[in-house]
């Protein structure tokens, strides 16, 4: 009867749509659990119990470990239920109570018999279930167990152990290995899934051989898989491989070529997919894959439909052209029921249609705009964007249509969206400023998000006094001030003082202003109203620094400086020096990325200098002894590989550079399972004479597969010189190990050494890259006498924009302003650069590049100035 009435209940709960477990008590939950003890075992009551008690942990709810523990062993207790359900529960209970009861162990026995036993719909989940609470001590007992459920006849038996075996590679990977041969023939095996399990497991074995996983893929390249899930893996193990090794011509780009003409649909977009995310990919080599794209644009699947256009989408970002061919089936898409494939076949028109059919397209989306989601209306706005850098004359069109999306509803991220790609027209193209700067005043007037508005005023503080009427957008500026958040009304004042900073002329109406803001309620908008007052009286200089430049320290590292000086007692007797602070460029918000409009090729998280530099810091801080001496780290370089990936020992060089001294980090990783290597270090050699190392830290043991780093102390020379090339030998001495233990075979060793390529310091290195927002004022600042001045005619490079990014480069130079976009057609550009040098010396440059119209040779006149003469020298010499 009690049944009968919990259906019933049930059955309501289901018809009224409320969840029958939004009000459980865990207490009264786990007085229920003692029903487990009651014999007979009532299957129906137990199971309703137990998908209870998951609920609750799964929706974090606090269970003691005495009460789990009690509950786990009542679920022992239902181990005598002969009932299917209740049994593969009891598995699931024995997963989900294992991290928060104690001697779960105990259940080994019984797990162990019910995987061996005769019931194929307990076998699996009591694979899972057992691999889950066995730990590398008592896998050995049930290996024999485990083989054999690898290679079983039972597909679901077969993929339980494989996915718990790659579990297991994380605990006890060196057991794991031991079944190689038994996933071998699991690979050969006619189900498909167990197929996908089988591929995925190798490759967790022999990911730490780059030589094997080459082998796995030809081996399997060339059949023996029927799955088509295990093909779609293979290839993308083919594409990691052709990524890490630019083998755009090799034998897996074929394989993957081929899988073009596969009978499955799913196997021929992963091809595609996979072809088109490639980098360095020629016409010819895309042109197979975008016609497949083609024609899933026209199947009657809509999934089809949906992951054609989207990947259309992608590559239109960096093969414009090569989508061209598609056009006339995307333009087919733009009528699609389904607006969210509508939605990308017209972003993907803009990306790549001609600048004749951007009114049409753009009267299209206007139709059905408002009745898509945020998420595509996100991709509408980049796609828009996308289109302005190409057809900058086109904002006309552009900055109505975004204006209007800005004004109708829409979420945070919608927002900003639109917002930054507002900021980004003004900041890059010139003619559309007035109009953008206007849509944004407009905004800000009544806007909801303090963010966003803040962000508008930063740019109206910088852009607004290069237009013709900087007096226009006081009012929008000051009324924020009147009307806003705290946080708002601060972020006016500073608009407001970096606009008097830049135009004498108005700086008594907003000094006017400022005092009025002298009365504001919050500290925080009074405090900046008082400082901006006293400090735009002052010098043009300090003006400069104070007001329109940022701070050049990280906030982390003036921190950690500052409390370095009031624990040392000693430097009390000196002023705190902010130059003992090192620096660093300014921060560039990470921009966040919806699903949709992810890159081409989705890489891993970007490393930046500013990101190495940081993390460096932290790490030579502790290693006692390393740094003592040298002072703050001034930069931190991005690793760059003395060795190729496959050689057997893997060499990656980072300079850590310090006001006097250069650190080389030589991270060395053995490949071979069968050595270990100790007493590694390097020798460097100068031919010049000039670098010597004054001390060195070896890696005194490199087993296989864990990296290590060698790290080599060496003194700028006296000379003043800044740029060399070294020669670097890795030595080492090998000790034979067993592959399978790593355990040595003998105390035996023999010496080795290995020749790397060269490291080579340059006048870069020495160099912060700094951004200036205002870089005329601290050009004019700098003495003309500090100025060097010479004039380069550049090989090996085509074009403006190539010169530009080869001589910042070479400087370490930032540009300012925007000076490095080359506006379209121009022969002549001036780029203004600047940036840090080593010791906190402040160097501008400004780079005349010229096409010559006869010979079509590119000449560059660079003047460069810094408060020391030598140092503007030591600059020029970079250029090559």
């Amino acid at each position: 009867m009690d049944s009968k009435a919990d259906m019933k209940r049930e059955k309501k709960d289901e018809e009224s749509g409320g969840n029958p477990y939004a009000k459980l008590d865990v207490t009264a939950v786990l007085q229920e659990c003692r029903a487990f003890n009651e014999t007979p075992i009532n299957a129906r009551k137990c199971s309703i119990i137990l998908t209870k008690l998951f609920h609750l942990v799964q929706q974090g709810d606090n269970i003691g470990r005495t009460e789990a523990t009690e509950a786990f062993f009542g679920v022992t207790k239902l181990w005598q239920s002969k009932d299917a359900t209740l049994r593969r529960l009891v598995y699931l209970a024995v997963k989900v109570l294992s991290t928060i009861s104690d001697d779960v162990i105990i259940v080994t026995s019984s797990l162990t018999k019910d995987m061996t036993g005769k019931e194929d719909a307990y076998r699996a989940p009591a694979i899972r279930a057992l691999c889950l609470i066995t730990d590398a001590a008592m896998l050995q007992t049930i290996e024999r167990y485990m083989k054999q459920a690898i290679v079983d006849r039972n597909p679901a038996v077969s993929s339980a152990a494989l996915v718990s075996s790659i579990h297991l590679m994380k605990k006890a990977g060196d057991v794991v290995r031991r079944w190689a041969n038994e996933v071998q023939e699991a690979a050969s095996a006619e189900g498909h899934m167990v197929q996908l399990h089988a591929l995925a497991l190798l490759y967790q074995i022999r990911s730490n051989d780059r030589l094997a996983v080459n082998k796995l893929v030809q081996k399997f390249a060339k059949g023996g898989m029927r799955s088509p899930f295990a093909l779609c893996y293979l290839i993308r193990i083919a594409k990691q491989l052709i990524e890490e090794d630019d083998q755009a011509d090799s034998a897996f780009f074929q394989f993957i070529d081929s899988c073009l003409r596969h009978k499955s649909e799913m196997v021929v977009y992963e091809a595609a997919s996979a072809i088109v995310s490639l980098p360095n990919t020629s016409p010819s080599e895309l042109a197979p894959a975008i016609s497949v794209l083609q024609l899933f644009c026209s199947s009657p699947k809509p999934a089809l439909r949906f992951a054609a256009v989207r990947t259309l989408n992608k590559v239109s970002v960096k093969h414009p052209q090569a989508v061209t061919s598609c056009n006339v089936d995307l333009e087919k898409l733009i009528t699609d029921s389904n607006r969210s494939i509508a939605t990308l076949a017209i972003t993907t028109l803009l990306k790549t249609g001609a600048e004749s059919s951007v009114e049409r397209l753009m009267k299209q989306i206007s139709s059905f705009v408002s009745e898509i989601s945020d998420e595509f209306k996100i991709v509408v706005v980049e796609a828009i964007r996308a289109l302005i850098a190409r057809y900058p004359r086109k904002h006309t069109v552009m900055l109505p249509f975004l204006a209007n999306m800005l004004r109708n509803d829409g979420g945070f991220e919608y927002k900003r969206e639109i917002v930054d790609t507002l900021i980004a027209i003004v900041e890059e193209n010139p003619d559309a400023r007035l109009a953008g700067l206007a849509q944004l005043c407009e905004f800000i007037e009544d806007c909801e998000h303090p963010a966003l508005a803040t962000k508008v005023l930063h740019l109206l503080g910088r852009e607004a006094p290069k237009t013709a009427n900087p007096h226009a957008y006081i009012r929008f500026v000051y009324n924020r001030v009147i009307l806003e958040t705290t946080q708002v009304r601060a972020a006016a004042v500073s608009a407001l003082a970096k606009i008097g900073a830049q135009c004498p002329q108005l700086r008594p109406s907003i000094e006017g202003l400022l005092k009025n803001c002298l009365l504001d309620s919050e500290d925080e908008v009074r405090d900046r109203a008082t400082f901006y007052l006293s400090v735009l009286d002052m010098a043009p200089a300090i003006v400069n620094s104070l007001v329109l430049d940022t701070l050049q320290s990280s906030p982390a590292a003036l921190e950690r400086a500052a409390a370095e000086y009031v624990e040392n007692e000693e430097a009390h007797s000196n002023k705190f020096d902010l130059k003992s602070v090192p620096v660093c460029s300014a921060p560039v918000a990470k921009k966040a990325k919806t699903l949709l409009a992810e890159e081409v090729a989705p890489a891993k998280e970007k490393k930046t200098a500013a990101n190495a530099t940081a993390a460096a810091a932290e790490r030579l801080s502790q290693i006692e002894g390393l740094t003592a001496g040298l002072g703050p780290l001034f930069k931190s370089t991005l690793p760059i590989p003395l060795t190729d990936n496959v050689n057997e020992y893997t060499v990656q060089c980072s300079k850590h550079i310090f006001a006097n001294h250069v650190i080389l980090e030589f991270e060395v990783k053995n490949t071979l399972n069968d050595q270990l290597l100790e007493q590694v270090n390097v020798s460097l050699e100068d031919a010049e004479g000039e670098w010597k190392a004054l001390r060195q830290r070896p890696i005194a043991r490199l087993p296989y597969g864990e990296p290590s780093s060698i790290f080599v102390l060496l003194p700028f020379p006296q000379s003043g010189a800044v740029q060399g090339v070294l020669g670097a030998t890795l030595n080492f001495k090998v000790k034979d190990v067993d592959p399978s233990t790593g355990e040595p075979e003998s105390d035996d060793t023999y010496d080795d050494s290995y020749v790397l390529e060269e490291v080579e310091l340059c006048v870069s290195d020495s160099v912060q890259p700094l951004g200036k927002a205002s870089f005329g004022p601290a050009w004019n600042a700098l003495e003309e006498e500090d100025t060097v001045e010479e004039t380069f005619s550049l090989a090996n490079v085509s074009s403006i924009h190539e010169a530009i990014k080869k001589v910042c480069g070479l400087l370490g130079l930032a540009p300012c302003e925007r000076s490095d976009i080359v506006p379209e057609g121009r022969n002549r550009h001036v780029v203004m650069m600047s940036g840090v040098f080593r010791g906190g010396h402040e160097v501008l440059a400004k780079a005349n590049v010229a096409i010559d119209p006869n010979d079509n040779s590119i000449g560059l006149n660079l003047l460069i100035r810094c408060s020391e003469s030598i140092i503007a020298e030591i600059l020029a010499t970079a250029i090559v």
